[in-house]
């Protein structure tokens, strides 16, 4: 049985995060499974655990060999459901000779080609990022490729492949790409980003807040309030934090405003009367896009809190701290982390540090009010 090459634990309350260098995986588990894994990975025999377990518990040493023996299974049994991956070695895949539509984008001074072969194409990419659409151009520094060959949708970044994702895969094709976008900004390279986050993040310029929670909680929408309100949107959706200053940097893609959202939201931007709307089936969504007010996309602050927000119909206002471990389980389905160990190990520790909160508000003048004690650390 191959045995995970390394771990990493972080106690939190009553609890150990524990994360698996193998998987990129984290768990949350009693002190005492921490325990007896942090034994198992030191390559003390099951019989010797279970001996020691059974004195310190009191429990007849059988029920305790099999509890060590299933944690064991379960903890080192290979992961037999690997991510879906293209089988096709990409030898007779060519790229387009040409492409039906043609973008740049420009985020600050750094001007973007993306060509895309068809509408289809265009539709997973070009809706978030429209408002940074300029007049054609000659000169450019990045060109992106995407195309649909053979049911694979595929991205070049310069002429070399990124990768290839099945239709069932769109989602995290949109990750690679964002990926590429966001390390072509801020020139960093993958392994030198802690994480990305699906959340919203404000600023009142000094720092950040990231606010999370399922979708159609509200998340984007509360951003868009905050945002008529003086505060300034970093990211919506793709939330990137470095490694080296552990700060929420900024991402351009517009503000995705759900159409149950439209009449909070036409009073402070009547231009929404007019955007364009996409209906993602996939999703069971219809959305519209709404301009971040950013001027500077080069930018990126400190974040010192997380809040789970959700809009409730004459809900009274609550913000309440919550357990690290039940932020920490509702953060990371939704992420993606780092898979090299020291950023892991810096992902805990940034961690550790935050402060968790639930928000839940149906008059948005108090949600406002709310947001604003945290940033003035008034909660």
């Amino acid at each position: 049985m191959k045995k995970q090459s390394n771990f990493l634990y972080q106690t939190a309350e009553d609890k150990t995060i524990v994360w698996f260098e193998n998987s990129n995986e984290y768990l949350v588990l009693e002190n005492t499974t921490a325990d007896i894994l942090k034994r198992l990975s030191k390559g003390i025999s099951v019989n010797e655990i279970a001996e020691a377990l059974s004195k310190k518990l009191s429990v007849p040493l059988d029920k305790t060999i099999d509890f060590v023996l299933d944690l064991e299974k379960r903890i080192y049994t290979p992961n037999n459901n690997p991510a879906s991956e293209i089988i096709n070695d990409y030898r007779d895949i060519e790229t387009p000779e040409s492409f039906e539509f043609t973008k740049y984008y420009k985020v600050n001074n750094v001007v973007f080609k993306v060509s895309y072969l068809s509408e289809n194409e265009l539709s997973f990419v070009h809706p978030k990022f429209s408002h940074l659409v300029i007049n054609d151009t000659t000169s450019f520094d990045y060109q992106f490729d995407v195309f649909i060959e053979h049911n694979y949708i595929f991205l070049l970044v310069d002429k070399k492949l990124i990768g290839s994702w099945s239709r069932n895969d769109i989602h995290y094709f949109q990750g690679k790409f964002s990926m590429q976008f966001i390390q072509k900004i801020h020139q960093k390279e993958e392994n030198e980003w802690m994480g990305v986050f699906h959340a919203s993040a404000v600023s009142n310029k000094k720092k950040s807040i990231l606010f999370l929670g399922d979708s159609g909680n509200g998340k984007s929408t509360s951003l868009a309030l905050l945002q008529a309100n003086g505060f300034t949107c970093l990211a919506d959706d793709f939330v990137p934090i470095d490694i080296d200053k552990k700060e929420v940097y900024s991402f351009p893609a517009a503000i995705s405003i759900k159409k149950n959202s439209l009449e909070t939201l036409l009073p402070m931007y009547p231009e929404l009367a007019t955007t364009a709307e996409y209906n993602f089936k996939r999703l069971n969504k219809i959305v519209r896009y709404l301009k971040p007010n950013n001027t500077n996309y080069f930018s990126h602050l400190p974040c010192n809190d997380l809040v789970f927000i959700k809009y409730e119909k004459d809900a009274e206002l609550t913000c309440e701290k919550i357990s690290k471990i039940d932020a920490f389980q509702q953060l990371i389905p939704d992420s993606w982390i780092s898979p090299k160990i020291e950023n892991a190990q810096i992902f805990l520790d940034w961690f550790s540090s935050l402060n968790c909160y639930r928000l839940t508000y149906s008059k948005n003048d108090e949600m406002i009010k709310t947001v604003s004690k945290i940033f003035n650390d008034e909660l």
